[in-house]
């Protein structure tokens, strides 16, 4: 039987995860609906290159063996899987490639570096931090669009990994290529358009990158926080309502309660019992 100071050191450690689980819950909804409400906008930056890429016709080679994957979390976790199927599914690509192809990993966020830094070191390009902490602007993305595009290695094919936001329980991993410059200069139907040069390409394909960067970034903040929203919501539960079939904290306060009167039952049995013997 467990003593009164382990049950009460048990008891006392589920109130305070439950404390901390219902105000991890309330800040979350709040930055949920923020984060709700600025990705309406914010799609409009990724629909529309993609719109744009389709009518242009813009394709990457299918003959290349050049392979980068980029990979959309933050440096936060405690949200149920937003990260982890990330991770799953660019697991799940690897085995798939074709033989001898080369690829190298981008991780934008901590989260996604620790998944695949472990199993894939050598193919890691490069990873970016502080992801997550803050409200994702266009400088963010512009800031990690610029060093994609700086990159020494070229690249055939390109896809960028991330979470699309459905609903406050709900969200989709998706991946979305990514053109590079090369790709948009070989397009059928680009040249379609008035004053296209070397110069409005390169600016065209920045600008590009920057807000399919921007858009997935909003994607993938709306989907943590309505998955964390809802992950903190369970660990209350959990804490405060069912473990195993009955309440947590009324089990453990019953169990308390019962030990402590037994202990103090068997003191009094030991004084009546010194007493009577003398």
């Amino acid at each position: 039987m467990a003593t009164l100071k382990a049950l009460s050191m048990r008891l006392k450690a589920v109130t305070n995860i439950q404390k901390i689980t219902k105000s991890m819950k309330m800040v979350s909804a709040a930055k949920y609906a923020k984060a709700e409400r600025e990705l309406r906008p914010a799609r409009s930056y990724g629909m529309g290159v993609q719109t744009f890429f389709d009518r242009a016709e813009v394709k990457q080679k299918e003959e290349g063996n050049k392979r980068l994957i980029v990979a959309m979390t933050s440096d936060r976790g405690l949200c149920g899987a937003v990260h982890t199927n990330i991770g799953r599914q660019i697991k799940a690509l690897v085995p798939e490639l074709p033989a001898g192809t080369e690829f190298k990993l981008i991780c934008i966020g901590d989260k996604s570096r620790a998944i695949l830094g472990r199993i894939y070191p050598a193919e890691m390009l490069m990873h970016f931090v502080d992801i997550g902490k803050k409200v994702p602007v266009f400088g963010d993305a512009s800031a990690i669009a610029n060093e994609i595009i700086n990159l020494d290695y070229e690249f055939d094919h390109a896809e960028l990994y991330f979470n699309i936001f459905k609903s406050v329980i709900s969200y989709n991993t998706t991946a979305v290529p990514i053109f590079s410059r090369k790709n948009i200069e070989e397009a059928e139907k680009f040249n379609l358009y008035d004053s296209i040069d070397e110069n409005v390409i390169q600016c065209y394909n920045e600008f590009a990158l920057s807000s399919l960067l921007f858009f997935a970034m909003k994607e993938s903040a709306a989907s943590e926080q309505s998955a964390r929203m809802t992950a903190m919501d369970a660990a209350s539960k959990n804490a405060g309502e069912f473990c195993c079939g009955e309440k947590m904290i009324e089990k453990l306060t019953l169990t308390y309660n019962r030990t402590r009167q037994a202990v103090i039952t068997k003191e009094l049995i030991e004084i009546i019992s010194g007493a009577a013997a003398l």
